[in-house]
């Protein structure tokens, strides 16, 4: 809502044209009754003029990304909280801050441009490398930030600076540039971090994240390329070999189960078979023992059906003439076929 605000000096030349001139010699000298509105008139514009503006500063609104420092007679304190506020005119003074996640590159400019100066470090194995940075930050603290508003960015950015060269400086040049990345940030992000509490400047780190890493030379950089290119290679190689493995496992495994399960049956076999046996060989020694001449002719008329069937007697006589038990023809029944 806006209000009509009347400039001062239009209210002085207006005042003039109301109030008429003294009056000279001879007269009362006294002002007419009109002069007394004017001047009311005037002091009611001006204490309408000082609520508008009072009330113009009376109230603040912050959004969800927001939070402000309130200022009362130079004393801060924070209000994070969404919405209208409410503070006191000519007393209290309001600076909001964002609470958005902010960018800082290290190595580079906003035109990714190489920055030389921050970008080129020393290895642990002696090697030089051109590694870039993004550093993600924010305000976790609105009074300090405050506090340290004209210094917290720089004293961030060479704190950063800082633990970068001194962690790349204990890795050797290919963990910077292959598999060595994800530590690196974490071990930056974690000292940063703990290095940032410490300083209390209101800001506090989010996120590291290594950009590019490559040496700074050319032949340098084909050099690492193949010894990347080898490393996936192998990587390959390890995971076919692991897929051949997981295939064939189960079959081995499938075979092996098999052979034990023959094996088992097997077993099991011969054991009913042998317990079979005792248990006929005990059933006939108990008739042994009942009736032992009765069990030995069984016996014996039992072991000749197994045998004469397949034995051939020879019966010689004083006359030379043998005779052979069971009789046999002298020719098989296909040899008389083919006689025929």
């Amino acid at each position: 809502m806006r209000h009509n605000r009347l400039d001062p000096k239009e209210i002085f030349e207006r005042f003039k044209r109301e109030v008429p001139p003294e009056e000279g010699e001879g007269g009362s000298g006294r002002r007419p009754s009109g002069w007394f509105d004017s001047f009311r008139l005037i002091i009611i514009i001006a204490l309408v003029f000082f609520v508008v503006r009072a009330s113009d500063g009376a109230f603040f609104t912050l959004n969800v990304n927001e939070s402000a420092v309130v200022t009362t007679l130079g004393r801060p304190a924070s209000v994070t909280a969404p919405g209208v506020h409410f503070k006191i005119p000519f007393i209290q003074n309001v600076v909001k801050m964002s609470r958005e996640i902010q960018g800082m590159t290290i190595g580079y400019d906003s035109n990714n441009q190489s920055v030389l100066t921050e970008s080129e470090m020393i290895t642990k194995d002696f090697n030089f490398v051109n590694v870039d940075f993004y550093i993600e930050y924010q305000m976790n603290d609105p009074v300090q930030y405050y506090i340290h508003m004209d210094t917290a960015y720089d004293i961030l950015r060479n704190l950063a600076q800082s633990y970068i060269r001194d962690t790349v400086g204990v890795y050797n040049v290919d963990d910077v540039i292959t598999t060595g990345k994800a530590e690196i940030q974490s071990k930056i992000k974690t000292l940063l971090s703990e290095r940032m509490e410490k300083e209390n400047v209101g800001l506090g780190v989010v996120n590291v994240t290594i950009q590019d890493a490559e040496p700074p030379t050319a032949e340098v950089i084909s050099a690492f390329r193949a010894v990347e290119d080898a490393k996936q290679g192998m990587d390959t190689r390890i995971n076919e070999a692991n897929k051949y493995a997981s295939e064939q496992i189960p079959a081995a495994n499938a075979k092996a189960d098999k052979v034990i399960q023959d094996a088992e049956a097997y077993r099991q076999e011969r054991i009913s078979e042998a317990e079979g046996q005792a248990a006929r060989f005990n059933d006939m020694y108990e008739e042994y023992q009942k009736y032992p001449l009765i069990t030995k002719k069984r016996m014996l008329y039992e072991t000749l059906e197994e045998v004469l069937p397949d034995l051939k007697v020879i019966i010689g006589s004083s006359d030379g003439v043998n005779t052979m038990l069971p009789l046999e023809p002298f020719i098989t029944a296909e040899e008389a076929a083919k006689t025929e």
